[in-house]
């Protein structure tokens, strides 16, 4: 059902073979959700602050939190409890592969939150989390890359309870800072010190070979990623089970589509070189 055509098989392992030949990935919110994680715009993404009902784009922004920091941080905290239950897929595993395969011919952007690529076993130093990551957090009034760990709250919270206190305390620092999710808000830019964003736009002018995976190029980065690479004349190769922005973009530009799960096609394309 899922056949990968002899062009794009072709094209991937002359790149893989070719030991001066960069490839980098781009993952987003379709490769989390093959392990159980919801997207992040899928339609149960509503929560209740009060008498209002905001959508997860309304609640993901500095503003918010401002103002409401601990409905914010209750709908985060229910997040993470679904991301620590869940385990990285087949997917994962083969860029785990590929990573060790290709070492420095090899990056991984993703704009997922959840830590899987990292909990897989990819290496800190050649994964670019453009979006934060949930596993930890960071003093709210500061820009500093101090990063904590996350709190082992791990007990599902009743949405429609307030946080309890103990919850509440172990969200501020040592010295009573109020802490925030190492996540990038909608209203927030991108940087290099917080998120890696220059070294992921890096690694895009560098490369020859882009797979997109899971992800639907909503936000400016990776939107910008796609196009810096083609720009330039490298392979494109886009794996996602729906038509996006993404694969449209690649029937003008000549890059190709794999339509089905990354759990499938990842799997298939290791095989293909190992």
């Amino acid at each position: 059902m899922y056949e990968i055509s002899e062009i794009v098989a072709e094209k991937w392992k002359t790149a893989v073979d070719n030991r001066n030949c960069q490839i980098i990935g781009l993952t987003g919110a379709g490769i989390s959700a093959e392990s159980g994680i919801p997207t992040f715009r899928g339609a149960d993404g509503y929560w209740k602050i009060g008498s209002m009902n905001f959508t997860p784009i309304e609640i993901a922004t500095l503003e918010r939190f401002r103002d409401y920091p601990w409905e914010v941080w209750h709908w985060y905290l229910t997040r993470i409890y679904q991301h620590r239950r869940a385990q990285p897929n087949d997917g994962h595993q083969a860029l785990v592969e590929l990573e060790k395969l290709l070492d420095e011919r090899f990056r991984l952007i993703t704009q997922n939150v959840d830590g899987l690529h990292l909990k897989a076993g990819n290496s800190a130093e050649k994964v670019y989390e453009i979006h934060g990551n949930l596993n930890y957090m960071r003093i709210f009034d500061s820009s500093r890359p101090n990063l904590l760990p996350m709190p082992n709250l791990v007990e599902e919270l009743d949405p429609n309870e307030p946080l309890p206190e103990e919850v509440k305390s172990k969200l501020r620092d040592e010295a009573g800072n109020l802490m925030r999710p190492h996540v990038l808000w909608f209203d927030e830019m991108y940087s290099e010190e917080l998120y890696r964003s220059e070294s992921a736009l890096k690694a895009a002018q560098e490369a020859d070979l882009l797979l997109t995976i899971g992800t639907t190029g909503a936000t400016s980065l990776p939107a910008l990623i796609l196009k810096t690479v083609v720009h330039h004349g490298g392979i494109v190769i886009d794996i996602n089970p729906e038509a996006t922005w993404f694969s449209d973009y690649l029937m003008i530009s000549g890059g190709y589509h794999l339509k089905g799960p990354s759990g499938v096609f990842l799997p298939k394309l290791m095989e293909l070189v190992e």
